[in-house]
């Protein structure tokens, strides 16, 4: 593990950096509003990835006193700026110049991701979003998403599952919406998170391969 810092004006954004021998491809996290680059649900998703062959980098979309604003946490086009700060100073990298890029968002962090994916267009190779609110990405950013989509959305979480049905009728790419069974917002429930993890991994595994 590498630990790293980006830096987005006067911001400087803690992150770990974690690469397998031979990976194919690297996934930045994107957690949603009141959380961190420590997110136990995405730090287990990472973990998945990594033993799939898929490295990976979480880190601080928001600082601590920026995390302490309530509106800061959902000022997506901050976070959108953070996260493309972070895919910036990972394709200047050396070592990581020839690996294909996914984000994985959560929350908040799903319509920042889906924002990014919308810039970046073909540089971003695949998206997945979990519990994401990618509706707050805006009818726009959807549009022009290009990356193949994964939504994970809990079977149990109402009112989630119909945003998510919203944005994904606006994704013009390759795209898939899957409930998990029972799960609430959290994927708190046994099994569940783990099916995410698998689902998510299966996504970035097959679009990594498929760009090689």
């Amino acid at each position: 593990m590498s630990a790293i810092f980006i830096q987005d004006g006067a911001a400087r954004l803690g992150g770990e950096l974690m690469l397998p021998a031979s990976a194919t491809g690297i996934v930045l996290f994107a957690h949603g509003s009141g959380s961190s680059r420590f997110s136990p649900r995405n730090t287990y998703v990472a973990d998945v990835l990594r033993d799939r062959g898929i490295g990976t980098l979480l880190f601080d979309l928001l600082t601590q006193e920026e995390d302490r604003d309530y509106a800061t946490r959902f000022d997506i086009e901050l976070l959108t700026r953070r996260l493309l700060a972070a895919t910036s100073w990972l394709q200047g990298e050396s070592k990581m110049q020839s690996l294909q890029v996914g984000y994985f968002g959560a929350s908040t962090g799903a319509a920042a991701a889906l924002q990014a994916a919308a810039e970046l267009g073909n540089k971003i190779a695949a998206v997945v979003s979990r519990g994401g609110r990618p509706d707050l990405a805006g009818e726009q950013a959807l549009r022009q998403v290009t990356a193949p989509t994964l939504l994970l959305v809990g079977g149990a979480d109402f009112g989630v599952i119909e945003l998510n049905q919203q944005a994904y009728a606006l994704l013009n790419c390759k795209k898939q919406l899957t409930l998990i069974a029972e799960a609430t917002h959290l994927f708190e429930e046994p099994g569940t998170l783990e099916q995410v993890a698998s689902h998510a991994a299966d996504w970035f595994a097959q679009h990594f391969s498929m760009l090689k």
